[in-house]
């Protein structure tokens, strides 16, 4: 889940939880195959995603996996705009196909990012695309920079990134102060979630906290890999509510 977490013994990650794997399994990239029922996609209607994942030895459909934050499969939804945006968790049928029942709200194209741990594999996030028909295809999605304080269903959220500017490359220290302490719990395991896209959604990321301990102060440690303005999500459980903050937050080009 963590792979730059490293320790001489065995244990428990102290970010995630997850036990320790002795060993370093090589990285190999599974097969994600997506398909959607119905295979003819209309804007606001009921559709379902079927996840197909193969391991890239043998070809054949994995059937265990790993949990992850209690779950066995982390799928996130955005937007070609950056406006929509889902996490959500498909679930795992007796043919081994993850399965998800949802709407894509407009016409347009769609970035669908499955986090999954295969046992025996790593870590994996792949990204598939779908496209709801009738809109024209624009992908020069703009976005203003905007790292104020968010207002989400119970609590505000502000951020103050280290360094001001964050440099494309270099580790971000991101620390977030929650407007209240009271209430705040753990979302699916962890203090908080992120998923950090670019504009031109080539990258997504999904991150974890660095330091929290149920104070008001939650650290993410973040490395943008290209200069240009990122869609941060994070995410914040307080009193059984997910609030779900967005924050657009330019990276620059190290000079």
């Amino acid at each position: 889940m963590d792979p730059d977490v490293r320790s001489s013994q065995p244990g428990k990650c102290p970010r995630c939880g997850m036990k320790l794997v002795a060993g370093i399994p090589e990285m190999l990239e599974y097969q994600v195959a997506l398909t959607t029922e119905p295979k003819a996609l209309k804007a606001g209607a009921p559709v379902e995603l079927r996840f197909d994942i193969t391991n890239p030895k043998d070809h054949k459909r994995v059937k265990d996996y790993e949990i992850m934050h209690e779950k066995l499969f982390h799928m996130f939804i955005v937007s070609q705009d950056l406006s929509f945006f889902v996490h959500d968790h498909p679930i795992k049928g007796d043919d081994a196909m993850f399965r998800l029942k949802t709407e894509l709200p407009k016409p347009g194209l769609y970035r669908i990012l499955s986090d999954f741990y295969p046992k025996g594999g790593t870590p994996q996030l792949i990204a598939n695309t779908v496209i709801v028909p009738g809109a024209p295809f624009d992908p020069h999605t703009t976005l203003k920079p905007d790292v104020g304080v968010q207002k989400g269903a119970n609590m505000d959220v502000s951020l103050v990134t280290e360094p001001a500017v964050p440099i494309a490359g270099m580790k971000t220290l991101m620390f977030f102060k929650l407007s209240t302490a009271d209430g705040f719990e753990p979302y699916i395991g962890a203090w908080g979630h992120m998923l950090a896209a670019s504009e031109d959604l080539v990258d997504m990321i999904h991150n974890h906290p660095f330091i929290a301990d149920g104070g008001p102060n939650v650290q993410f440690n973040m490395i943008f890999p290209r200069p240009g303005i990122y869609r941060v999500w994070v995410q914040f459980q307080r009193k059984g509510v997910v609030n779900t903050l967005a924050y657009n937050i330019p990276v620059v080009e190290l000079k």
